[in-house]
């Protein structure tokens, strides 16, 4: 799934780039990564509630995908992340590399401490974004969006400040897994509130865990889920990767559910 929407967001963006150049790619005339980006409509609501109007590049149908993506949210939390995010998927690739090069020292490079304070840094980053955002009616943080960089990397359309960015994440990719989403991304943070009143929880069955700890070593958020009985950390992605069809070895100790009922995760091959 996460290599389809990868895809297709390339696509889009060179789609929209021929296009100024006068060439048109079927079903994808007028396409862009702002017409498809549910961000786009966060910035984007406090101009629309005062002027009826939209900030500049944004188009409605970002209104749309944003409703559509925190209703999701609100049932089963930050799915768009773990699931359809492209950048998550860029950076998840590039811990596969960090991974190989320092096997179990990966993504627990950064101290404790200074890992649990940086963690907030996101939330500054939204409320920057949303307030100058609405002073100046101008997208200000595509001047530093390393995902806008990443699928702009052939137009000159991006600012060097979205440049070092993306060069930021790719290096910090190797060593920590996610580093844009667990630190500076905006919209990560306002969909990982949704964790505290999400419908479908991820829950661990005290009685049955056995204390192996591999959901924490597998977490790509370091989210200590052995130490849970319920997972509302803000940094939780939905990924499911510590569930027990993946890698929890004890069957229905780690589930995604609401009341009694149970939801079979989108992993398919259980981690060994």
């Amino acid at each position: 799934m996460q290599l389809f929407f990868f895809i297709l967001i390339a696509v889009i963006s060179i789609s929209h780039t021929l296009a100024e150049s006068g060439i048109e790619i079927p079903l994808l005339q007028g396409a862009s990564l702002h017409a498809v980006c549910p961000f786009g409509g966060v910035v984007s609501l406090y101009r629309y509630i005062t002027t009826g109007t939209f900030v500049q590049k944004i188009h409605d149908s970002s209104f749309y995908l944003m409703i559509i993506v925190m209703a999701t949210a609100v049932v089963a939390g930050p799915v768009f992340c773990a699931w359809v995010c492209p950048f998550g998927t860029f950076q998840a690739w590039l811990g596969y590399l960090g991974r190989a090069i320092f096997k179990k020292r990966y993504n627990r490079f950064i101290p404790k401490r200074l890992d649990g304070i940086l963690r907030y840094l996101r939330y500054a980053v939204l409320v920057w974004v949303l307030v100058m955002t609405a002073i100046s009616a101008k997208l200000v943080f595509a001047d530093y969006d390393p995902y806008f960089a990443l699928f702009n990397l052939w137009t000159s359309e991006v600012a060097i400040g979205a440049y070092i960015a993306l060069g930021v994440v790719v290096v910090s990719s190797l060593f920590v897994e996610r580093p844009f989403c667990k630190y500076a991304c905006p919209y990560g943070a306002l969909l990982g509130v949704t964790n505290l009143f999400r419908i479908f929880k991820i829950r661990r069955n005290e009685h049955t865990c056995i204390d192996c700890r591999k959901c924490d070593h597998i977490c790509p958020m370091n989210i200590t889920v052995s130490k849970l009985k319920t997972v509302k950390d803000h940094q939780c992605i939905s990924c499911m990767a510590c569930s027990s069809e993946v890698a929890c070895p004890v069957a229905k100790t780690v589930e995604l559910r609401v009341g009694q009922y149970e939801i079979e995760p989108m992993h398919k091959e259980k981690v060994k």
